[in-house]
């Protein structure tokens, strides 16, 4: 499972789309959100959007980090007028945020809603199942006043509807607010549980007049469960953290896995790391990242992705080119080599031969970079003609000169990390 943030505008475009499918019939949230990109029209954005010029706004940045009103970058109380002159001054101007600098791209902006009382609410799963964060005291500082928030747990087969969430709300709780909020604490719920979310938070939120209003949230999604959601998401997207700008490698891939049906991802955490990793799945991809990660090579973690979908041979090819490209830019040692690990579980219908294939075309083009680099190769698979896949890789290294390690489904998953790591570390 790979957890990927997502705009605060689409996230509440998707909540106000599915309200009264999971929320409420009988209390609402109106939905009123526009979003800002450098390519924007404003004058067809308030033709599309008539409350804009109609109703006092809220502007702020959508680029994934909080604290937006501590860094200044939020706009109250503004005519339209005002919001697109201050968008205009902002937009794609480098901006500091915290130890951050990055260009300031996307805006979102909504009706301004005057209110007394703000609310707090957060959503994340843990391995019983989720956790239901709320309190009568949102705001910004919400971690000072932490000894106000109630927890209520979902068990993992357990029915949110046959809980007593009610019952289970702060001792503060104003009761003639008691059952909205225990109503759309349910709903929320649902909402989360339904789209493949994994974090969601707002905080605050108002109640007004029998509407909610959410304030500022933040929401992220696990992008593997894309098969399950995609309809309900729609043309989701997920953006880079602010400050990160994609390699040209990461569009490459980005635009290869547009034009297949299997999936391609790619992500350059550290270009001078020395551990790589070219896995199969999207499940995989997390073990083995987090895996790296315990044994205390963090730093070292180079990149984060997959291949999984069944990827055609050229298209397994290209994706293999692009990481042995990224990782032999910078050179290991023979003391201090650099690691590949090919890995991945046992796949259902993903022809492992074939996709092999694909990955030992990019290993001969590559040979001469590989060697000059002090790779070591650590490959470990098993699916559907896995035997014949892990002959062609252990043919591979004979013939290349190349050190490759194979291990099939006798070896556990994760076991070849430490493997491959425990050797190099210093």
């Amino acid at each position: 499972m790979a957890q990927r943030g997502i705009r605060e505008y689409d996230a509440k475009s998707m909540l106000a789309k599915y309200w009264e499918e999971y929320v409420s019939k009988d209390f609402k949230y109106a939905g009123k959100v526009a979003l800002v990109d450098p390519d924007t029209n404003m004058d067809k954005l308030a033709n599309k959007h008539p409350w804009l010029k109609k109703e006092k706004l809220v502007v702020k940045p959508d680029q994934l980090f909080g604290k937006r009103g501590k860094h200044g970058l939020i706009l109250l109380r503004a005519d339209y007028a005002d919001a697109k002159k201050w968008i205009k001054q902002r937009m794609n101007k480098e901006t500091r945020v915290g130890k951050v600098t990055g260009k300031l791209t996307h805006f979102l902006i909504e009706p301004f809603t005057s209110h007394k009382t703000e609310y707090y609410i957060a959503i994340k799963g843990n391995r019983q199942g989720d956790i239901v964060y709320f309190s009568n005291h949102g705001g910004v500082d919400i971690e000072s006043v932490w000894d106000t928030v109630s927890e209520i747990h979902v068990g993992v087969d357990e029915d949110v509807d046959k809980i007593d969430v009610e019952k289970q709300l702060p001792k503060d709780t104003p009761k003639e607010n008691k059952k909205i909020i225990s109503d759309f604490i349910k709903g929320f719920y649902k909402f989360y549980d339904n789209l493949g979310y994994t974090y969601l938070e707002i905080n605050p939120f108002a109640i007004e007049n029998k509407e909610i209003i959410p304030l500022d949230l933040v929401a992220r999604i696990d992008d593997t469960s894309a098969f399950e959601h995609i309809t309900k998401w729609g043309d989701l997207k997920f953006p880079a953290p602010f400050g990160r700008s994609l390699s040209s490698e990461e569009i490459y891939v980005k635009e290869l896995d547009a034009k297949t049906g299997a999936s391609l991802k790619l992500t350059v955490l550290n270009p001078k790391g020395r551990v790589w990793t070219m896995v199969a799945g999207g499940g995989a991809s997390v073990i083995y990242a987090d895996t790296i990660v315990d044994l205390g090579f963090k730093d070292e973690l180079a990149n984060y992705g997959e291949y999984s979908g069944n990827p055609n041979k050229e298209s397994t090819y290209q994706y293999a080119k692009t990481v042995l490209e990224l990782m032999t830019k910078e050179k290991g040692t023979k003391a201090k080599p650099k690691i590949l690990i090919v890995g991945g579980g046992i796949a259902n219908f993903t022809d492992i031969a074939k996709t092999f294939g694909g990955i030992t075309m990019a290993f001969k083009e590559y040979k001469k970079k590989l060697i000059d680099a002090h790779v070591k190769i650590y490959v470990r698979r098993g699916g559907p003609n896995y035997q014949e896949g892990l002959k062609i890789m252990k043919r591979l290294g004979k013939e290349l000169d190349l050190p490759i390690e194979v291990y099939g489904p006798e070896m556990h998953m994760t076991r070849v990390v430490p493997m491959a790591l425990e050797g190099g570390k210093k």
